[in-house]
């Protein structure tokens, strides 16, 4: 479960002193007072309208790679903290969000918002096994995965809808 404390002045100095750690808060989107999650899946779909230009395996391909090194930068961030699951730590939200967006990469605009909204419904609600998996994966994979089986739900629903409309 995400830690709810404010960041002190002494974990956001050591939140930002590593590469690990920008990339962990999502380039700075996860130092929001408020709406981490939210404001880390909005920062999320800037590289996103790149990613678009690229083919399904390229997206594919960036997205494992971005799991994988999410997955190192949420420990190290973590373990600066002090925090397993600090909510400044949104990298998963962008990886999660890219998920989502799957199904938008040749739909139109409105998919992108369709997206973003499944997405931050099925991360904030935690339906099973979402939630299961927050409250037992710990480290940087715990960081990691919820949010991938999140953005793995709305892309499954997102496509249903672009495919039903």
């Amino acid at each position: 479960m995400s830690e709810r404390k404010v960041l002190t002045d002494t974990q956001r100095r050591a939140l930002l002193s590593s590469p690990a750690g920008w990339l962990a808060c999502g380039f700075g989107s996860g130092l929001a007072p408020v709406a981490q999650g939210t404001f880390g899946s909005l920062a999320a779909i800037l590289p996103w309208l790149l990613l678009r230009q690229l083919s399904l395996p390229v997206n594919l391909l960036v997205i494992a790679i971005g799991f994988a090194i999410g997955v190192w930068a949420c420990d190290v961030a973590g373990r600066a903290l002090g925090v397993d699951d600090h909510r400044s730590l949104v990298w998963d939200e962008f990886i999660g969000q890219w998920i989502a967006l799957l199904p938008a990469l040749l739909a139109p605009w409105w998919a992108v918002i369709a997206g973003f909204a499944l997405f931050r419904l099925f991360d904030v609600w935690k339906p099973w096994p979402i939630r299961w998996l927050d409250r037992h994966l710990k480290g940087g994979m715990g960081v990691m995965v919820d949010d991938v089986v999140a953005g793995l739900f709305a892309a499954i629903l997102l496509w249903l809808v672009l495919h039903l409309a």
